[in-house]
């Protein structure tokens, strides 16, 4: 164990149970300044709906220059139904929005891992899902979300029209099919490219494009193309078929909420979002869980952290490099998952259910435990 130079992080907790499960991070935190010679030189601000009752807006823009100077930004979660009236250009889940476009962060990684002690935990058959480790690749700030024109307009008989445009562009599909193709080198070195070639024209150049780089650059990666209403069946079917998976914005969100049920619940996947590496060698990067706000339980004490504490280990994994510190933590997670302990939502016959602060509690305790 040496001591490192100090990291500088930006976190955000945002709204509903992120500031709760976002705490046990900071435990953890703690733990690694004082037990493996790290040093985090951490700044704290608001968000979402936080930042409306304060500011007004969801996202101001101090909190974007703080991003853009941090090594990385671990965020919690946005939205409050307190705020649903509100105009659409503030609503609080502008901000984790803004925040990719602003920095540029076009690739989010979402892992879908079924731990060994949570194989029933799972809607799935136990033989269905018992060692799936899938990473889903989104591009994250082009496609329809994104695309123009865009709005709400009224006919002249009166009647309203909603339009979204889906756009892509050669060298964003090559982008984020690049940072995909180099993590299958490091895991199992499949890629499935994910698109409607057959109805839309976006999907048959995101095709196209994909095919054209494979050539090129990574032939010694194995390529497969699926259409993304098959790859939702099959995410279901045999999800242990894919390593690497890589789509665009909108079938990303759908397919990344789908894989994260096979895990068994929402509070247990973790995210990272990158941008493009700059000439010092640095890369933009946030890291949240995929899980939202959840209103409906704030503030109850009941909240699974896990999902954040493991969105903070890849955190470490692949902005500060440190890789010894991520597996720990991982490592950590499954050991205390491993003795029984369950929050509400992943709670089973026979288990111990523990709370957001004993769950944290635990994993600190593990990492000792681990490290030994």
């Amino acid at each position: 164990m040496s001591s490192q130079p100090t990291k500088k992080l930006l976190i955000l907790p945002g709204d509903g149970i992120g500031p709760e499960v976002m705490q046990e991070v900071r435990h953890i935190i703690s733990w690694l300044e004082a037990n493996r010679g790290l040093s985090f030189d951490i700044s704290e601000d608001l968000v979402g709906g936080a930042s409306l009752a304060q500011y007004g807006e969801p996202l101001r823009d101090e909190v974007v220059e703080k991003a853009r100077a941090a090594d990385a930004v671990l965020f919690g979660s946005v939205g409050d139904p307190r705020w649903n009236h509100v105009g659409f250009d503030k609503r609080p889940e502008l901000a984790i929005l803004k925040l990719r476009q602003e920095l540029a962060l076009f690739a989010n990684l979402r892992p879908a891992k079924v731990f060994d002690a949570l194989v029933d935990a799972s809607t799935l058959k136990p033989d269905v899902v018992r060692g799936l480790d899938i990473m889903i690749v989104r591009e994250t700030v082009g496609g329809i979300y994104f695309g123009n024109p865009r709005g709400i307009e009224t006919l002249p008989d009166g009647s309203k029209r909603g339009i979204n445009t889906e756009v892509y562009t050669t060298a964003e599909i090559e982008r984020v099919a690049r940072v995909a193709f180099d993590l299958a080198r490091k895991r199992s070195n499949r890629v499935c490219s994910v698109e409607k070639c057959n109805v839309m024209e976006s999907g048959l150049l995101w095709k196209e494009v994909v095919t054209d780089l494979h050539a090129r650059e990574y032939q010694d990666v194995e390529l497969s193309h699926m259409l993304a209403d098959n790859c939702a069946m099959q995410l279901v079917r045999n999800p242990r078929q894919f390593d690497v998976l890589v789509t665009g914005n909108l079938f990303g969100d759908l397919l990344s909420d789908l894989a994260s049920m096979l895990t068994g619940s929402l509070g247990m996947l973790p995210s990272a979002t990158l941008g493009a590496v700059d000439s010092e060698g640095r890369c933009p990067a946030l890291y949240e869980p995929i899980h939202g706000s959840a209103p409906d339980i704030a503030g109850q004490g009941i909240a699974n952290p896990i999902a954040q504490i493991l969105s903070f280990a890849m955190l470490l994994r692949y902005s500060l490099n440190m890789q010894a510190e991520a597996v720990l933590v991982e490592d950590a997670v499954s050991a205390v998952l491993a003795k029984g302990l369950r929050t509400a939502d992943i709670m089973s016959d026979g288990k111990t259910r523990v709370s957001t602060s004993e769950m944290g509690a635990a994993i600190v305790n593990e990492l000792g435990n681990v490290q030994a």
